[in-house]
């Protein structure tokens, strides 16, 4: 979404029809948001984004026959619906579920960010503004379990550390030094104005380099580059 005056369009995907009419009565007096349309199962979201072009779908991950992240992976692995060479919506997951393996599947099946259901309101419609800009978004809670999942706190993901770090490093390897640098700020959770003025750089230049290096890597968006940079480092860093 680039014009900053045109309402950010969302999709809202959870199976309990009291939790949609609470979103939707919470985004709505955001001002600048519009709910476009609802689903009740993975099943209905790419007809859904079809029909309704989102431009951020707000996805529940348990649901009766296709789950969130499912869902996820299928929409942002490529133009759904017909919709042109465009890339899907940006998704950011709205769960009650904050298991570490949870939140690390999600992401990697594309989602821009990942929020717990009793985070304040102001936040979830903040965090829709800047999932509509590609800006990756965490729950504290749940960035905490992130970082432990990379640093190999769980004893069964400690063993696969060393594995996934060569990999990791090898594919970083393609990126340029500054490349490098951008996504390591990015890795922090910096936006780009903070990361341009971390690194000197322009706006236009940040989201340059972190379009290239999206590309070289084949990944869908921020928080799948934030990954492999973390997968990259060693585990007391």
């Amino acid at each position: 979404m680039e014009d900053v005056n045109t309402p950010v369009r969302v999709l809202l995907v959870d199976d309990d029809a009291l939790v949609r009419a609470g979103l939707r009565l919470m985004l709505s007096g955001g001002g600048d948001i519009e709910v476009v349309g609802e689903a009740d199962d993975g099943s209905q979201v790419a007809a859904a984004v079809a029909e309704h072009r989102p431009d951020v779908v707000l996805m529940d991950v348990r649901m009766p026959e296709v789950d969130g992240i499912a869902a996820t992976a299928r929409l942002r692995s490529g133009p759904v619906g017909g919709a042109g060479p465009a890339p899907g919506p940006q998704v950011l997951v709205l769960t009650t579920f904050d298991a570490d393996t949870t939140v690390v599947r999600a992401l990697r099946a594309g989602a821009a960010g990942y929020l717990l259901k009793h985070t304040d309101p102001a936040r979830i419609v903040e965090a829709v503004r800047r999932a509509a800009l590609g800006e990756p978004v965490l729950s504290p809670s749940v960035a905490r379990a992130l970082m432990d999942r990379v640093a190999g706190a769980d004893p069964v993901e400690r063993t696969e550390v060393p594995t996934r770090r060569d990999r990791a490093r090898a594919r970083l390897a393609l990126l340029t030094a500054r490349e490098r640098d951008v996504a390591e700020a990015v890795t922090e959770g910096l936006s780009n104005t903070e990361i341009a003025d971390r690194l000197h750089m322009s706006m236009g230049t940040v989201k340059a380099h972190v379009s290239s290096a999206l590309t070289k890597l084949d990944l869908s968006g921020r928080i799948q580059l934030a990954l492999l940079t973390h997968d990259a480092r060693d585990p007391e860093d």
